[in-house]
């Protein structure tokens, strides 16, 4: 048995998300149909992470187990010859060894795109949120410090969220203000809850247009209440950029 890893890239804009789902197409969909075409059999696939609806990636990484695999440069031109021109295969490896994309994971990386303009930019309007009123930066930058470490993120997870505890550990949390009113929202840790960087993030926006203090933020993430937090920020200006293994 081998195990093969595949990173990939998307532009979730019109899919439902990474999972399968009854209600609408899927990144999985896509790739399993690629994959089935390529072993000429059903194949299931794991994902470091289930990025939702409209949620873009760059390092997304798969795997699956096979008896017989395919060269590896098959599953990179061999699986973009069927995939759609929304999905692509970055890079591939085969392993002699088991892994798990999902379990071997160490910590992944978001990054969550904002345009801060004066009027709305058509390009930008599904890759980033554009918010129109001036946000402050380094407010935003004071209000992210208290959320590094490990803390119980409960003020910050998704009401369906299905994880067993919200502790978790951040391990980086930077806004970055670049060229033409873009900020970018850099989050790294070893596990994230769902909706936690959106619902960061929409807390953020609003100490940046003066909504909330930056001190309230501590308090925020103290009280583990979600209805003390933020707005879930729009899932298109989400990435997901890398995930860490030990290698």
């Amino acid at each position: 048995m081998s195990w093969v890893k595949l990173v990939l890239s998307y532009d979730g804009t019109r899919y439902v998300g990474w999972q399968l789902q009854a209600n609408g197409p899927s990144i999985q969909a896509e790739v399993e149909r690629a994959l089935a075409v390529l072993h000429k059999e059903t194949v299931r696939v794991t994902a470091a992470g289930r990025t939702d609806s409209g949620v873009h990636a760059l390092g997304q990484v798969v795997s699956f187990a096979v008896e017989r695999p395919i060269p590896v440069p098959a599953y990179v031109k061999g699986m973009n010859a069927h995939l759609p021109e929304d999905i692509a295969v970055r890079e591939a490896e085969v392993r002699g060894s088991p892994f798990d994309a999902r379990r071997d994971a160490r910590g992944k990386r978001y990054r969550y795109r904002i345009e801060n303009l004066p009027t709305r930019h058509p390009l930008g309007r599904l890759q980033a949120w554009q918010v129109f009123r001036p946000l402050d930066v380094a407010a935003m930058r004071a209000a992210a410090a208290p959320l590094l470490g490990r803390h119980d993120f409960g003020a910050f997870r998704a009401a369906d969220c299905d994880a067993a505890h919200a502790v978790r550990e951040l391990r980086r949390l930077e806004v970055q203000d670049g060229p033409e009113g873009r900020i970018e929202v850099v989050a790294e840790a070893t596990a994230f809850l769902k909706h936690m960087v959106r619902n960061v993030v929409g807390t953020l926006v609003e100490v940046g247009l003066g909504a909330r203090s930056a001190g309230s933020m501590a308090d925020v993430l103290r009280s583990r209440d979600r209805k003390l937090a933020g707005r879930t920020a729009p899932p298109q200006g989400l990435v997901l950029d890398r995930v860490f293994y030990d290698e």
